[in-house]
């Protein structure tokens, strides 16, 4: 078995994956603040983790999994001092409290994560549920003598923190110099970060608990530190989240912890690029975002959206278009079709058929491509090429039905892409006129194909797309069907 070799941002480089238990990987997710349905761009987020999980797994690591969900309070940015309260916000647009807002929109979120196959954590931890941790938490570090009040507020004092910012590479002394409006004038630094608020900056601030520093309300960075803590111990294997997360989030994560404990926290960190579009990155504050709902309405599976997103590596920026959601359809389609018509093969031989739906061992035909499979995604969870050797294993013809579809499902633990529950899909009834004018088109534009008469065959795709039918192009001729 190769070894896994992860991207650790600590460091910038590939690092060698080892365990502080053998066998064993505790990971920590940043989750969501449920305050709106999640665009497609946070749900990369959740399925690159899942992709991680999952790997961990197949390569025989025991993982426990913690996610939180933030349902506290949480400004529209990353800094302490700008941007209103996200919940707060919600719940007065839709006239509701904001436990009820956190509620449905929790609910909303786990269901489009399991219509992409997303495997649920281990532990899923909300914020309200853990203030006392939080509290508990914050005492430690103010006893280390990282902390002072100011306005009525508990800052961290990032000075005090050697390290602060190597993360994500930042120098104190340049950012004191770069910054030019002092937005919170409580703050002794503009890096310093709150702990715990009692002096709102919104007015009649909805969730507030008793603190030894009166009564108010948590920063959010607190909360993954306590959280993380409390389920997988003061240091732990893996820590993960968008890129956005960064020079904030995850830096303000890292000091106050490692300040608590005098120890280091979490020994690799994962970061994935940003879902763009041709408008730039998608973001729930400019308005007019994209949701899987919004997909499935459109004709999509969710499934196609994952196939989607493994088609691209987590590290690097994934432009979203419905062109190349449509080739993801296309692609997951012949996909499907392959694993169907292997099936049907394996199925004259139903011993063979049970034996791949058990995961039977592998020959040695198949055995390189399952070894081929494991070495990609032990090359810094590489899922493009790792789609590529499942491809390569269902194009050759030399591997035994049985053990291509036993191998194909092995790699489907990671992938997430539902190859052993594989239907042939029902077609909706089509109107026999239409489909006679469609069979003619499609025979016309054959034959000005042969001819090379590229505008005309262009000319029909089109009018064909105009009455709602699309065509597939591939080796055997040109399918279509209704959008």
């Amino acid at each position: 078995m190769p070894a896994l070799r992860l991207f650790n941002t600590l460091g910038r480089e590939l690092q060698e994956f080892v365990p502080l238990e053998a066998g064993r990987a505790g990971f920590y997710g940043c989750g969501p603040t449920v305050y709106n349905y999640a665009h497609i761009g946070n749900l990369r987020a959740y399925v690159f983790d899942d992709v991680l999980v999952r790997t961990l797994r197949f390569l025989g690591y025991q993982v426990r999994h913690v996610m939180n969900v933030t349902d506290v309070g949480h400004l529209s940015g990353d800094v302490d001092e700008s941007g209103e309260d996200k919940m707060v916000r919600s719940a007065q647009e839709r006239g509701k409290s904001v436990l009820e807002i956190a509620a449905f929109y929790t609910e909303a979120f786990f269901k489009d994560t399991d219509r992409l196959n997303v495997v649920r954590p281990t532990v899923v931890c909300k914020a309200t549920e853990h203030i006392d941790d939080m509290i508990a938490l914050i005492e430690r570090i103010e006893a280390k003598g990282y902390t002072y009040r100011a306005g009525g507020n508990l800052y961290f004092d990032v000075t005090k923190f050697e390290t602060y910012g190597r993360l994500a590479m930042l120098d104190l002394n340049e950012l004191l110099a770069g910054a030019r409006v002092e937005v919170d004038a409580n703050k002794r630094h503009p890096a310093d970060f709150a702990l715990w608020f009692t002096k709102s900056k919104f007015e009649n601030q909805a969730l507030v608990w008793d603190s030894p520093w009166g009564r108010g309300y948590p920063g959010w960075h607190i909360e993954c530190s306590a959280m993380s803590m409390k389920y997988l111990g003061e240091q732990f294997d893996i820590h993960a989240g968008g890129i956005d997360h960064i020079p904030v989030h995850h830096t303000n994560e890292i000091a106050q912890s490692e300040a608590a404990t005098g120890k280091k926290w979490v020994h690799y960190w994962l970061h994935n690029e940003f879902l763009v579009t041709s408008a730039g990155k998608m973001a729930k504050s400019k308005g007019g975002f994209l949701t899987l709902q919004t997909l499935v309405d459109a004709g999509y599976d969710s499934l196609d959206y994952r196939y989607f997103l493994l088609g691209g590596h987590y590290r690097s920026q994934l432009q979203f278009s419905y062109e190349a959601l449509d080739s993801a359809r296309s692609s997951r389609k012949s996909l499907t079709e392959r694993i169907l018509a292997i099936k049907g093969k394996a199925g004259g031989l139903q011993s063979d058929l049970d034996a791949a739906q058990a995961g039977a061992s592998l020959g040695p035909k198949a055995t390189p491509y399952i070894e081929a499979f494991t070495e990609q995604l032990c090359q810094d969870l590489a899922t493009p090429r790792a789609l590529a050797e499942l491809w390569g294993l269902l194009r050759d013809s030399e591997v035994p039905p049985a053990e291509a579809l036993a191998a194909a499902y092995r790699m489907d633990e990671v992938l997430g892409l539902g190859l052993r529950e594989a239907r042939k899909a029902e077609a909706a009834p089509v109107d026999p006129a239409l489909a006679a004018e469609v069979e003619a088109l499609v025979a016309e534009r054959a034959a000005a194909k042969k001819t090379k008469d590229w505008a005309k065959a262009d000319a029909i795709r089109a009018q064909l797309k105009s009455k709602g039918v699309l065509l597939e192009d591939g080796p055997v001729g040109t399918s279509w069907r209704l959008e």
